[in-house]
C-alpha cells in the first residue's frame, strides 16, 4: 500500500506488484514465522491458509515477543533449568530452586558414571597416583569444549544455519575444531605436567587433551542435531548434560591412554 500511494501516478502496476511474496501459513509455528521476518527484514508478514488466501498479518512487535520467548526458553534449557515466565526479581527463592532442581538431580545421577569409571580404574591410579592430579584439568577442558560446541550448534539450528541433514558435515567440522583446540591445550598441558610430575605423565596429559577435545566437540555439536531428528527440543541437550557425558568418557580416554603409554 505504501509503494502504491507514493509511486508516480504514471507508474504501471506491473512494476510494483510482487509476484513471489514472502508469507507464512496459519499452520506454521509462530517462532518459524517470526525468524522468517527477521531474515527478510519485513515489518508485516502475510499469513495465508491452505488455499493461499490472506487470513491476517504477523506484525513486527508480535514477532519480537515470539523470538524473545523462544530464546529465553532455549537459554534456560541450555543452562540446565526448566523454562519459566515471569520477572526474575519478582520470583521467590523456592520458586527459582524448584525450576532448577529437576535438572540438577538428573545431572547428579548422570555424574555417577564418573564415579563408576574412576572405581574401575582404581588399580591404574594406585600404580601412578600422580594421574589423579590432572583429572580436574582434563575433564574441565573436555566439558568446556563440549559445551561450546553444543551452544554453537543449538544457535545454528535455531536460526536455520544448519539442518539435520548436515549431521555428517557437522561431525567432520566439529571433530577438526576439537582436535585443533586440543593440540593447542596439549602444548600448555605438557609444560605444566613436565613441571610437576615428569615427562611421561606429561605426555599422557598431552595426548589425552587432544583426544578428549576432539571427542567432546564432536559430541557437543552432534547431540542437538540428533535430538532434533528425534523431535526433542535441541536446547534440552544442554551444556551441563553434554559436560556430564564428556566427563565420564573423558576419564576412560585418560586412563586408557595412561595404561598404553606407561605400560601399567
Amino acid at each position: 500500500m505504501r509503494e502504491l500511494v507514493l509511486s508516480d501516478p504514471g507508474t504501471m502496476l506491473t512494476e510494483l506488484v510482487v509476484t513471489a511474496p514472502v508469507f507464512a501459513r496459519a499452520t506454521d509455528a509462530a517462532e518459524k514465522a517470526a525468524r522468517l521476518m527477521r531474515e527478510t527484514n519485513l515489518i508485516n508478514l502475510p499469513v495465508v491458509d491452505s488455499e493461499d488466501r490472506l487470513v491476517g498479518l504477523l506484525t513486527i512487535d508480535d514477532a519480537v515477543e515470539v523470538i524473545e520467548a523462544a530464546d529465553s526458553e532455549d537459554v534456560a534449557r541450555q543452562a540446565g533449568a526448566s523454562p519459566w515466565s515471569g520477572h526474575y526479581m519478582a520470583a521467590g527463592v523456592f520458586q527459582l530452586a524448584r525450576y532448577r532442581a529437576m535438572w540438577l538431580l538428573l545431572l547428579l545421577v548422570a555424574a555417577t558414571l564418573t564415579v563408576t569409571v574412576t572405581d574401575a580404574f582404581e588399580a591404574t591410579l594406585a600404580q601412578a597416583a600422580n594421574l589423579a592430579l590432572f583429572i580436574p584439568l582434563l575433564i574441565g577442558a573436555g566439558g568446556n569444549a563440549g559445551a561450546q560446541a553444543a551452544t554453537s550448534c543449538v544457535r545454528a539450528l535455531a536460526v536455520g544455519e544448519v539442518r539435520v541433514s548436515d549431521l555428517l558435515k557437522v561431525i567432520w567440522r566439529e571433530c577438526r575444531v576439537g582436535l585443533v583446540l586440543g593440540s593447542m591445550l596439549a602444548m600448555v598441558g605438557m609444560v605444566i605436567g613436565a613441571a610437576f610430575v615428569g615427562a611421561q605423565i606429561a605426555l599422557v596429559v598431552g595426548i589425552t587433551l587432544v583426544i578428549i577435545c576432539g571427542w567432546a566437540a564432536t559430541i557437543g555439536g552432534t547431540m542437538p542435531l540428533l535430538a532434533k531428528k528425534l523431535r526433542i527440543d535441541p536446547a534440552v541437550i544442554s551444556a551441563p548434560m553434554v559436560t556430564t557425558l564428556v566427563d565420564a568418557t573423558g576419564l576412560i580416554i585418560y586412563f586408557t591412554t595412561a595404561k598404553l603409554v606407561l605400560g601399567i
